[in-house]
């Protein structure tokens, strides 16, 4: 039996949370970090930049999600971002992932949030299936932009924007 619980730096279940977090990084080509990674995701819950559920089997951690809580201006309301979401490689394809998102869905609904949305690779398909037979759907119309800052670098006072053809050279 697979329980889901709310985790947050002061539970037991913290410590293997973040464990796996530091396997889920790896998994992506991040280098392992352990402590680095714990003291991050300390911070960001403590912070409540995000809050996190575990999956717990059997007293061991066995899938994590993570959610942020953004403003849906225009609805005057809330929409909640799956940020992360893995399974220990030992437990997929069991019902982890899919307990990890019903259990988002039910607090977001509870709470009177307007859409949860998340976003995985095009590629994923075994996340995209997942995904869909819950009932996420695809959004068109709207493209994902980045703008990587670097926090070393010294803001000039220049525009982030592109430069003028005249100014290319």
């Amino acid at each position: 039996m697979t329980t889901i619980v709310p985790t947050g730096p002061a539970d037991p279940a913290f410590d293997q949370v973040a464990a796996l977090f530091d396997d889920y990084r790896a998994h992506y080509g991040q280098p392992s970090i352990p402590e680095v990674t714990r003291s991050w995701l300390h911070d960001q819950i403590a912070q409540h930049r995000i809050s996190a559920a575990a999956a717990i089997r059997a007293d061991h951690v066995c899938g994590f999600i993570t959610v942020t809580i953004m403003p849906a201006s225009l609805m005057l309301g809330t929409s909640w971002s799956v940020r992360d979401l893995y399974v220990a490689p030992d437990h997929r394809r069991s019902g982890i992932a899919n307990a990890l998102l019903q259990h988002v869905i039910r607090n977001a609904r509870a709470a009177g949030a307007h859409r949860v949305s998340l976003q995985t690779e095009t590629d994923n398909i075994p996340a995209l299936t997942l995904y869909t037979d819950i009932g996420f759907q695809p959004v068109t119309g709207l493209a994902l932009l980045n703008l990587t800052v670097d926090p070393t670098r010294e803001d000039r006072g220049e525009s982030a924007g592109p430069v003028p053809k005249a100014r290319r050279g």
